[in-house]
């Protein structure tokens, strides 16, 4: 079993924090680039193997994807569950918690995650059913940020809700309709943000375990924002909130 990985941010991720989960790599004959030179030493020297392929075979390995002249076959990373999400919470004073529901699209996925890295996001929380699956799509966007940040798949949402309330995690959920905006809330401590899917917005059963609504405040004609631009909006200004106190 292993997965592929496409472009040059994606294999240097896993070369920075993951080396051991690397099984052989695929890069275009002849290619000459300043960023693909070092990443290559640095294979070699882990032993890894390296198969220089033609345009043509590199792109049928591709599948479609965008590939930067480098493929990398790794092996899958272990899936981690709800008792995982209680060791990391154990290590954390004040913890930054994103938790995405419904969000089907791995490129959004993929921006959600890069977002939460920036932001530093512990976890990620995503229930298993209706959500996008980590794939090689939502690792190249992500841009490292896969291999880096804890993604944790959990059975049932509102349950994990449940219990990091009983942690003193306070939720916050964003809604169009909710009546204060993300600028009239006070976000500091142990948070968990909840972003839902494009359109539907959080499920009820989600919106119901929510300790609070907020909104983003939108001024032009468009109705509502991209879910992982939403997404970096309000970590920021929880990061803005955090950092003024």
């Amino acid at each position: 079993m292993s997965e592929q990985i496409y472009g040059i941010h994606a294999v240097k991720a896993f070369l920075d924090n993951a080396p051991e989960r690397l099984i052989e790599v695929y890069v275009l004959k002849g290619r000459e680039d300043k960023r693909l030179n070092p990443l290559l030493n640095e294979l070699q020297r882990l032993g890894i193997a390296i198969q220089q392929l033609n345009r043509q075979s590199l792109d049928n390995k591709a599948q479609g994807e965008v590939h930067q002249g480098i493929i990398a076959k790794v092996k899958p990373a272990k899936e981690l569950n709800e008792q995982d999400l209680d060791q990391i919470l154990a290590s954390k004073t004040n913890p930054l918690l994103l938790i995405l529901d419904g969000i089907t699209d791995p490129h959004n996925l993929g921006a959600c995650l890069r977002t939460a890295d920036a932001a530093g996001v512990d976890v990620v929380i995503v229930p298993k059913d209706k959500s996008a699956q980590l794939t090689s799509t939502a690792r190249k966007v992500a841009c490292g940020a896969a291999e880096v940040i804890p993604l944790v798949r959990v059975t049932n949402l509102a349950r994990t809700m449940r219990e990091l309330q009983e942690k003193n995690v306070w939720i916050i959920g964003t809604a169009g309709e909710a009546t204060e905006s993300l600028y009239q809330v006070k976000m500091t401590g142990a948070i968990a943000l909840v972003m839902g899917a494009e359109g539907d917005g959080m499920r009820r059963l989600t919106r119901e375990h929510c300790d609070q609504l907020v909104s983003i405040p939108m001024a032009g004609s468009v109705s509502s924002l991209n879910v992982s631009v939403a997404t970096g909006v309000c970590l920021f200004e929880i990061v803005r909130q955090k950092l003024a106190q």
